[in-house]
C-alpha cells in the first residue's frame, strides 16, 4: 500500500501576487447558523432572530449576521491562504455589497495582492490576500483584504502521522 500525504496548504514561497483561487468548499447557510451565531456573539438586533420582526423590514425575511458571512469566507479560504499560518495580521476593507439570507449557499475565492518577508520572524512570510463571497446566483456578498503571516516551507510545526501498519 502507497500512502500519500494529504494536502498540507500553501507556504511563503508558493504565492505569486495575481495568482486567484478557487476555494473548494460552498455552505448553505442555515436558521440554526444565524441564530447560533448570532446568540454566541450577543447579537441583539432582531433583524437577524425574529422572523417576525424582520418579516415587517425592507428584506422581508431575516439577514444572516454579517459577522458570520465574514467567518465562513475566511474559513472557506484557510485550506488556500492559511492552512499553514503563524497568525493573521488583519482584516481591511470588509465591504458587504448584498445581504445574505438564510438558505443561501456561499462560495469565495482569493486573488493574491502582496507578498514580504517578515522584518521580525525570518521562518514567515506576510501574504495579502483579496478575498471575495458570493452567493449561488453569483452576487458578490462579501470582499476584504486579509493579511497574514504564513510559515516558509520546512518551518511549520510537525504534524503527526500515524505510520502505516501501525495500530491506532
Amino acid at each position: 500500500m502507497t500512502v500519500k500525504e494529504g494536502w498540507r496548504g500553501r507556504f511563503f514561497e508558493d504565492f505569486t501576487i495575481g495568482d486567484s483561487y478557487q476555494h473548494p468548499l460552498g455552505r448553505t447557510v442555515t436558521t440554526t447558523d444565524n441564530m447560533w451565531f448570532t446568540l454566541l456573539t450577543q447579537n441583539t438586533a432582531p433583524i437577524h432572530v425574529d422572523h417576525h420582526y424582520a418579516a415587517q423590514t425592507t428584506f422581508g425575511k431575516p439577514l444572516v449576521d454579517s459577522t458570520f458571512t465574514l467567518a465562513l469566507v475566511t474559513g472557506q479560504s484557510v485550506t488556500d491562504i492559511s492552512q499553514n499560518v503563524f497568525a493573521n495580521l488583519g482584516w481591511d476593507e470588509v465591504r458587504l455589497p448584498r445581504p445574505v439570507f438564510e438558505g443561501d449557499t456561499i462560495y469565495s475565492q482569493s486573488e493574491v495582492l502582496q507578498t514580504r518577508e517578515s522584518a521580525s520572524h525570518p521562518d514567515v512570510g506576510i501574504v495579502t490576500v483579496r478575498t471575495t463571497g458570493y452567493n449561488q446566483d453569483g452576487v458578490v456578498v462579501i470582499s476584504f483584504k486579509r493579511t497574514v503571516m504564513v510559515y516558509k516551507r520546512g518551518h511549520a510545526p510537525e504534524i503527526p502521522r500515524i505510520a502505516p501498519g501501525t495500530d491506532h
